[in-house]
């Protein structure tokens, strides 16, 4: 399977994952559970999350490989420029190793082959402290056509849960009530808590 090229994708306006917005099942957890604390968006893309945090009072910064994703998001969200990263989850510095109490997840993850989730895994293991909290929005089953392989790559509640089963607990599981047109229903809100290092 060849590798994505997501700055080609920006490039190109390929985004069909953005709805210019931030994602309405996370929008209604947080205001529903006011956290605090240090947060990162793994594939921020164009920063709709890591706005929305901070506007919730998190300390969020956003981190993206692709850097037309991040020039997007800086130009979107001037005041929250130095927040917008270019840098590899599968490979974060060492300043970010153990650092945040509270990962967000947004489409990240389903942009994934299935043989990459291992390594996403050990990406967050790397930068979520033990007690942090994992707060996702699971694309679970996207809408494809016949024939396309993804992204998004479909995963099942159950591979999720095993690629968690090991040094996490489940907080929060739910299907959120509220979601953008076309994901009614496709997406889980999971909120996970590291209880290992």
């Amino acid at each position: 399977m060849e590798p994505i090229d997501w700055d080609k994708k920006y490039q190109a306006g390929e985004v069909f994952w953005d709805r210019g917005q931030p994602s309405l099942p996370l929008k209604q957890y947080l205001e529903r559970n006011p956290i605090r604390g240090k947060a990162v968006v793994p594939g921020c893309g164009r920063g709709h999350e890591v706005a929305l945090a901070t506007q919730h009072g998190l300390e969020a910064i956003g981190l993206d490989i692709s850097p037309t994703a991040i020039a997007e998001a800086q130009g979107l969200y001037p005041d929250l420029k130095e927040r917008f990263l270019v840098g590899n989850l599968f490979d974060p510095p060492q300043e970010m190793h153990h650092r945040f109490d509270i990962v967000i997840e947004h489409t990240c993850m389903s942009g994934l082959p299935p043989n990459l989730r291992s390594r996403y895994r050990h990406g967050i293991d790397l930068i979520l402290r033990p007690g942090g909290l994992l707060i996702g929005v699971w694309f679970i089953n996207p809408a494809r056509a016949i024939g396309h392989e993804g992204p998004p790559y479909t995963f099942s509640v159950e591979s999720l849960s095993e690629l968690f089963a090991v040094g996490y607990e489940i907080i929060e599981d739910y299907i959120p009530e509220v979601a953008f047109e076309g994901r009614e229903g496709r997406e889980r809100v999971r909120v996970l808590k590291r209880i290992s290092p």
